[in-house]
């Protein structure tokens, strides 16, 4: 990890020499010589990569390294601060001489950077023992790292880390047995890496069990349970709650939020998964929820006590899993080691098959310490690659006492392989956040090869190929990720390392504290986990402070900063705070913040008022802005270079008015820019065109002549694929245009369209044909819009609501040939609905 830490720092410097260079004037060369002997350390700890765990002396000369590198990152920060102060980020060329003439700026830029170089230079001498490579020669670099990358990624999720056959069978004979009787639970038993979540899984979405429940929901429990979470996240899903209703049950208690959800669910045979249940007594505060149902209601436990399960429902018998006999285990590393390899194990090696079989022993049986250990070796194309990652896992058992080497030798699996990440996925892992976050932090360099997301959605795929991270969700296209998940077992580990390199600290909510206040100077990344409804404090300077996350519902918290200015390094920032009604004037101080990059601000029950100020964040990629009405956004955005996406959410269903984009956005860089508001100016400036990034796009319509104009110029849009219309006092849209929006695969429509019969056919007709998710929302159509959509061959998610108001609906046979997914809602007039044989046969219904 400090190969990548330090790899930042390079990426930092670089960055400055490039866009800085000529304000750095005097004290370049000293600049431009740190750069230089990072990099000569970079190589070296690439060298030494994995030998510093069984050396002290080597272990603490690496800690040292990371540490200056962290210095070096807080000395360059502070000269961007200060420009940024005296004359922007650009600067301005008449002011050259008054400002880079100042001999206190560039004396202090210097001291520091000498005073880093010597340090690094000691280190240097005093590791006679290893050989440092020259400076550029081995280095991965990010774009080597690039080019590294397995071109082709397993986009479909495997349904089976070991057979799970007969479990499965028992499981859902278990589930579908109709016991009268209250709280009848279902316990799937076993030790951590068992695959417990993954028998789960397989049987919650298996049709036989889909078709048998009225209503299914899943949560993770873990070590720390939240009841309250537990009952919101049931609760709104059996509900689907409008806007105001969502509202009041939010502000409910857990005795209310349990009387409500056990009458929503009292006459619903329904089916609760529990994931990881950790304790008896969370079971005992969430039971009371859950009432009896109709006939053979059940809830589904995962849990590693099987005291857990006994005392839930004596009258049941859990389901154990069971470790892996060596022949399973060896099968599983085989599939695993070898995937291109339809013989498996028939293709290996005797020095394979030898070396294989020694070290899938280490894993006894434990089905995700040999799938990471499998994947972990198909990196790996020699013998002797192999006899290395042998040696690793040997070596460390030896030193374990001998009833610790069953979790040592998984716990060293998983460490060699996280070793084995090229260095600059390792932050990637350890702060698995959103990509856009990963861009904010400088994960991932700005480059004209490649775009950034992509990048960044390449090294998630690798991540999930390497089996560290698992997929729990892809999008709608069935391609990229949409939620991802990680094992308890490999987040310990990744909160280790995190810890160990100074690089994350979590801080943990007590239960029942509603407030937290962090006084002391913090680490460079703080993520506060909060249990229930509270506020964070932060008081004093926090100098290193580079992200403040807020990994729960950000809905929940209201952050107090008593200085932004204590806060100045800050990269990504969410501030939330729910006003009851009233106006929210964010602090001018924000502006002060230079080096922020992410920044998201949600106002609930209140208007927003945003500072100009926020118009000095040159080095913004993400504005996400979320309240509860329309906020005029200071034209100053509009003139920020850097920024990539733009989002901007009223917190109701229609929001009539989008935001006005100012005078001379022409950003080449925007990726997503949501809810614009399209007038005359917008139809007649053709500034549109050069959003040559643009993937992602909302726009509210307020009169029906500027659909067309508007539409036609998107089609030239290349990267297009996702497009929301709100049309509001437009009864007529014309949406042929539509037709050519080759690339689309996601496309909602909001608001009336006028649909009386035309001689061009049904107003849908004009859909494009590859659309894979469709939302009509508030459409009020009179004619059936099956007619049209169920002829859309590539649609596999169909939302509608509000979207019809005929008292007839027909789907005839062979139409909707891959939807998998529909929900209709709010068709208060719909009386009956006609589905022929061969309909929508892979269909999942919710209404």
């Amino acid at each position: 990890m400090a190969e990548a830490i330090v790899s930042l720092a390079v990426e930092r410097i670089s960055e400055l020499l490039i866009r800085e260079a000529v304000f750095l004037k005097d004290v370049k060369e000293e600049v431009e010589s740190l750069n230089t002997e990072l990099k000569r350390m970079q190589c070296f700890l690439e060298d030494v990569d994995g030998k510093a765990e069984q050396d002290t002396r080597l272990r603490n000369r690496v800690s040292e390294i990371r540490d200056l590198a962290y210095d070096a990152e807080d000395v360059i920060d502070s000269f961007i601060l200060e420009r940024a102060h005296q004359g922007g980020f650009q600067g301005i060329v008449k002011r050259f001489t008054f400002i880079c003439t100042k001999p206190w700026h560039l004396h202090k830029i210097g001291v520091q950077v000498k005073a880093i170089q010597t340090k690094l230079q000691n280190i240097s001498k005093n590791l006679p023992a290893y050989e440092i490579s020259r400076a550029g020669e081995g280095s991965s670099s990010v774009f080597n790292v690039q080019r590294q990358l397995r071109r082709t990624y397993s986009h479909v999720e495997e349904e089976d880390v070991v057979s799970l056959e007969v479990s499965t069978k028992d499981v859902i004979t278990k589930l579908m047995t109709e016991e009268d009787r209250p709280h009848a639970v279902v316990s799937i038993v076993g030790m951590g890496g068992l695959g417990k979540t993954t028998l789960a899984r397989k049987v919650y979405n298996h049709v036989d069990v889909r078709r048998h429940f009225d209503f299914l929901a899943w949560f993770s429990i873990s070590r720390q349970c939240k009841p309250r979470e537990v009952l919101l996240s049931v609760l709104k899903k059996v509900l689907s709650p409008s806007n105001d209703e969502r509202e009041k049950i939010e502000k409910m208690d857990e005795i209310e939020l349990r009387r409500t959800l056990f009458d929503a669910l009292k006459e619903k045979r329904y089916l609760v998964v529990l994931d990881d249940i950790w304790r008896s007594e969370d079971w005992d505060i969430l039971k009371p929820a859950f009432p009896r149902g109709r006939k053979g209601s059940k809830i589904l436990f995962t849990t590693r006590n099987r005291n857990v399960a006994s005392r839930a429902d004596p009258w049941s018998t859990p389901v154990e899993l069971s470790l892996l006999t060596d022949d399973e285990s060896w099968n599983l590393l085989c599939k695993k080691a070898f995937p291109r390899s339809k013989m498996g194990s028939q293709c290996c090696s005797e020095e394979f098959v030898k070396l294989g079989k020694e070290m899938v022993k280490k894993c006894g049986g434990l089905p995700l310490a040999i799938v990471v250990l499998g994947c972990l070796l198909a990196t790996k194309q020699s013998v002797a690659q192999w006899e290395m990652v042998h040696k690793n896992i040997h070596g460390h058992l030896n030193e374990l006492p001998r009833q610790d080497r069953q979790y040592g030798a998984v716990n060293r699996i998983l460490v060699s392989s996280y070793n084995d990440l090229p260095y600059p996925l390792k932050p990637c892992f350890l702060y698995l956040k959103l990509i856009r976050l990963w861009i904010a932090e400088g994960f991932i360099p700005e480059n004209k090869e490649f775009v950034m997301e992509d990048l960044g959605e390449k090294f998630l795929e690798e991540l999930i190929d390497r089996s560290l991270v698992q997929v729990s969700r892809r999008d709608y296209t069935g391609t990229n990720v949409e939620t991802c998940r990680m094992h308890d077992l490999l987040r310990d580990l990744c909160m280790k390392k995190a810890r160990e390199e100074k690089f994350v600290e979590i801080i943990q909510q007590p239960l029942h504290e509603l407030e937290v206040t962090l006084a002391e100077s913090m680490l460079r990344r703080i993520s506060i986990h909060r249990s229930e409804i509270s506020k964070v404090y932060l008081k004093g300077e926090h100098p290193k402070l580079r992200s403040l996350l807020f990994p729960m519902k950000e809905e929940w918290e209201e952050l107090c900063i008593s200085k932004y200015k204590s806060f100045k390094f800050l990269r990504v920032l969410t501030l939330a705070k729910s006003n009851n009604y009233e106006k929210w004037h964010v602090s001018t101080e924000i502006g002060n913040l230079q080096h922020l990059r992410y920044l998201k601000l949600y106002c609930y029950n209140g208007k927003m008022i945003l500072p100009r100020s926020i118009g000095r964040l040159n080095s913004l990629y993400t504005l996400y802005i979320k309240s509860g009405y329309e906020s005029a956004i200071p034209d100053g955005v509009f003139k920020l270079e850097r920024l990539r996406h733009i989002v901007i959410k009223v917190d109701v269903i229609f929001a009539v008015r989008g935001f006005r984009l100012g005078q001379g956005f022409t950003s080449k860089n925007i990726e997503t820019l949501k809810r614009i508001e399209v007038d005359e100016k917008a139809v007649e400036n053709n500034a549109v065109l050069r959003w040559t990034n643009i993937q992602s796009l909302g726009i509210v319509f307020t009169r029906a002549k500027y659909v067309k104009p508007t539409l036609i110029l998107l089609t030239k849009l290349q990267r297009l694929r996702s497009v929301s219309l709100s049309i509001f006092d437009c009864l007529d849209p014309d949406l042929e245009p539509l037709s050519q929006y080759y690339h689309l695969s996601k496309l909602k429509l909001f608001g009336r369209i006028e649909d009386k019969p035309h001689p061009n056919g049904h107003v849908l007709k004009f859909l494009p044909s590859n659309i894979v998710k469709l939302t009509l929302a508030g459409c009020k159509l009179s004619q059936d819009p099956m007619v049209v959509l169920e002829k859309l061959c590539h649609l596999r998610i169909l939302y509608l609501k509000d979207a019809y108001i005929g008292s007839k609906m027909m789907c005839s046979s062979n139409g909707f040939p891959k939807l998998d997914y529909l929900r209709m809602i709010f068709l208060s007039k719909l009386e009956e609905w006609e589905i022929e044989d061969g309909a929508m046969p892979c269909h999942a219904f919710e209404n």
